[in-house]
């Protein structure tokens, strides 16, 4: 039966109440709330080992989408849920350690992005907000890096970065300002997304912004060739164990690297492989200290004599005192012994120290494996090898700007990581920290070598191309002519000063929509409710 006139409009008004009423529930905080925990576990799936960075503009634009236009304080939350997403997949590596200590990593972690959710709430009231939006990623990535315990940077936006075209960017401004181009690109394809009533040539702008920063850096020219070269080899010579009690019998870590140094230099004295110049052995590659223990001083005095040339050799050593251990590389010389020592400046909490000690280990039985504190140095890692200028860095302090910034800086010819990852062979760990050591290659322009006990070592060019990556659990030996580099990036030139200007930024505007924001609410009590046109953006 046909409608009339008049039962046609009310049915239309019905169908558009009923879409209305649609829209208000998924306004709802709850569904808020769910779309940020999917967009922050959306983003984790960006970094290795899958990958999918396709999908960080879409997290990142999730994340302002859902905090605009809302009160700070739900801001917050859904930041927190954001974050709860996101560490939770990220780190899911640290569940070796147990469960308990990934929840609360996790957690910690996931307290900074509700700070990051809150002043989303507020910078997007202000015009230009995907700028604005962007440098308070950098500054909430600054905090977490530095705070509590030392910080932990894991899962900065640029070390997922280092197959795109971004990560050129690094070499320029440094590891933050390719942080700050990845939000930036969310939040303009956002800013497009929302402007769609202001016609096709704004959106067109915000579009073009977005594609010329996210392809830019095929623009920028990258180092591949060097002052010279060196010939370095890099040993990985597996160990038994995996998880916390990775190291499996006392010296088996090293007597393996002694064995595989043997069969380096087989393969030298038949010509397969050039003679190297000097041998980079992974953190942990004694497991006792070789100053206190014969024979595991005779094991690594044995490989440097059949090497004949010196072994960066990764060792745990004694003290100061009976309380403490150091984690260093030495320089182990086939004529004069040891000698140059760097001493590890960034221990991991929880990992190699127990912070207030007395007060947890009463009731975490499993702290115990930690065994005595390691001691941090306070010195960067600049060493004299075989005649070359060598910056080291050992394990998660390549994640630390300033640690690598120390030796990035400076003289030095090549980067070396002594890592072990062990603990955490067939999680995706080792894969993500080889990541960073590639963005560090291309923000300093040198060549980076990485060794570890049983995964993942290799050999990044000065551009971040990867020469040579193991495998996992596996013995392998490589050996690479590798170019010295002394000239810096602009990157290295300009240190920390981009970081602190985009911080700058960020506080900055978050100061005026604050300010804005007083002067409105001194008129309108009211005024801190969602406007009707957040809303709608919303």
């Amino acid at each position: 039966m046909a409608l009339t006139v008049d039962e046609r409009t009310v049915e239309r008004a019905s169908v558009a109440t009923s879409a209305t009423g649609t829209r208000r529930r998924m306004d709802t905080l709850p569904s808020r709330l769910a779309l940020a925990v999917v967009a922050g576990a959306s983003l984790a799936v960006t970094f290795p080992p899958l990958g999918w960075v396709w999908l960080m503009p879409f997290s990142v634009a999730v994340l302002t989408l859902v905090c605009r236009g809302v009160r700070v304080r739900r801001g917050a939350l859904l930041g927190f849920g954001f974050g709860v997403g996101f560490f939770l997949v990220l780190l899911q590596w640290s569940r070796v350690a147990g469960l308990d200590g990934w929840l609360a990593l996790s957690l910690v972690e996931a307290a900074f992005m509700a700070a990051l959710g809150a002043g989303l709430t507020l910078v997007t009231r202000l015009r230009l907000w995907p700028v604005w939006a962007a440098a308070l990623w950098v500054g909430v990535e600054f905090a977490r890096g530095v705070f509590p315990l030392g910080g932990f940077p894991w899962g900065r936006l640029a070390f997922a970065l280092d197959d795109t075209p971004m990560a050129a960017l690094a070499s320029l401004a440094g590891v933050p300002f390719v942080s700050f181009v990845a939000a930036l690109v969310g939040n303009l394809l956002l800013w497009a997304v929302l402007a769609r009533g202001r016609g096709l040539g704004v959106r067109g702008v915000a579009v073009g912004a977005a594609a010329a920063l996210a392809f830019g850096g095929l623009l920028v020219p990258l180092p591949t060739a060097g002052e010279g070269t060196a010939t370095v080899a890099v040993v990985q010579g597996n160990i038994p164990g995996r998880g916390l009690e990775f190291l499996g019998r006392a010296r088996t870590v090293t007597r393996n690297h002694l064995a595989a140094t043997q069969e380096l230099m087989r393969d030298v004295e038949a010509g397969r492989v050039p003679r190297p110049d000097f041998v980079l052995w992974p953190e942990n590659s004694t497991d006792i200290d070789p100053f206190n223990d014969l024979i595991t001083r005779d094991t690594v005095e044995q490989a440097v004599h059949t090497a004949g040339v010196p072994i960066l050799v990764g060792a745990i050593l004694d003290g100061p005192g009976p309380y403490y251990r150091r984690t260093t590389g030495v320089v182990w010389d086939p004529k004069t012994g040891p000698g140059q020592t760097y001493v590890k400046q960034h221990p991991v909490p929880f990992g190699e120290y127990i912070p207030f000690r007395q007060l947890l280990l009463p009731y975490i039985d499993r702290l115990q494996l930690v065994g005595r504190d390691t001691y941090a140095g306070n010195k960067p890692g600049t060493m004299r090898i075989a005649g070359y200028d060598v910056g080291e860095v050992i394990c998660f302090e390549i994640a630390y700007d300033g640690i690598v910034r120390e030796v990035g800086q400076g003289d030095s010819q090549m980067l070396v990581v002594q890592t072990n990852n062990a603990t955490f062979t067939g999680t995706g760990q080792p894969q993500q920290q080889f990541a960073i050591t590639r963005m560090r290659a291309i923000e300093y322009g040198k060549e980076a070598l990485v060794a570890s006990p049983n995964g993942i070592s290799g050999i990044i060019a000065p551009d971040g191309k990867v020469i040579a990556q193991s495998k996992e659990a596996t013995r392998q030996v490589y050996v690479a002519k590798v170019p010295l580099r002394t000239t810096p990036t602009l990157a290295a030139r300009l240190g920390a000063v981009p970081e602190w200007l985009l911080i700058a930024v960020g506080l900055g505007a978050v100061g005026l929509a604050l300010s804005r924001r007083r002067r409105r609410t001194s008129t309108d009590p009211d005024t801190d409710r969602a406007t009707p046109e957040h809303k709608g953006a919303a």
